[in-house]
């Protein structure tokens, strides 16, 4: 009879298993940067709507119905994971937030925390699975993994936007200029000099969270903090209905399906 701990790995183990998350493509990559902005905007919607603890609860409601939606799938479904991931991008900018405003935690050491916890998450998934590819995710273990590290990209993204534009008084548009330049690296590091692509993708993932949620404060902040002052309410409208637009398009279309994986 086999131990219980090869029980596990059996259960574990893949056989030609349905991937899931999406194929990377132009339509990830913006609704990402889209994702990044609308957690921004509608963290701060909703902590200046209601009383901030309700707000958290609402985020925090959401979060988990939304990944307890996609942890439910037995492959990619546009609609489950982009949800999961828009409610990871409010719950995300809220904890950061909360560290901050909350606790008292100042931005350069609430962004050294949450970098610290995101290198943890790498490499406890790097050690346990072999490999950090989204290629390969085809298990709920190698998932429940990918979802660490999306959290933690989400955190450290607002902390060090943060950073950038309040704590070292660069402002929002030299933030984002910043931000802007610091993604070229992997970009270019992969195309022209065989960056690792697996490195190169989670440098893009890590760098878009700070740049929309920059983008996001610059929008909805006045005119006098360096904002242009837009309502973030029907911003946040907004930028949820070209998010949706886009995710039953790829819904429908299954444009951005990776194929069956082969066993790892």
């Amino acid at each position: 009879m086999a131990s219980s701990a090869e029980s596990v790995r059996a259960l574990d183990r893949p056989t030609h298993a349905a991937l899931r998350v999406p194929q990377i493509t132009l339509f990830f990559w913006i609704i990402k940067g889209l994702s990044a902005a609308t957690g921004e905007a509608t963290s701060d919607y909703l902590v200046r709507t209601l009383h901030p603890v309700p707000a958290v609860l609402v985020g925090f409601v959401g979060f988990v119905v939304a990944l307890v939606l996609q942890l439910s799938q037995h492959r990619y479904r546009a609609t489950t994971y982009w949800f999961a991931v828009v409610m990871v991008g409010v719950f995300g900018t809220m904890g950061a937030d909360v560290m901050h405003v909350g606790l008292g935690v100042p931005y350069p050491a609430s962004t050294v925390l949450c970098a610290v916890v995101l290198a943890a998450v790498f490499v406890t998934w790097y050690r346990v699975e072999d490999t950090l590819s989204i290629h390969s995710i085809d298990t709920q273990r190698k998932e429940l993994f990918y979802w660490a590290a999306v959290i933690a990209t989400f955190a450290f993204g607002t902390a060090a936007g943060d950073l950038l534009a309040v704590s070292l008084h660069l402002g929002y548009s030299l933030s984002i200029l910043i931000f802007g330049v610091m993604i070229l690296a992997p970009i270019i590091g992969f195309r022209l000099f065989r960056l690792n692509p697996i490195v190169a993708f989670w440098s893009a993932y890590v760098l878009t969270r700070p740049i929309g949620a920059t983008v996001a404060d610059w929008s909805i902040k006045s005119k006098t903090a360096g904002g242009l002052a837009w309502p973030e309410g029907p911003l946040c409208l907004a930028l949820t209905l070209v998010i949706a637009v886009l995710v039953i398009y790829l819904e429908i279309t299954r444009r951005d399906q990776q194929p069956r994986s082969a066993a790892h």
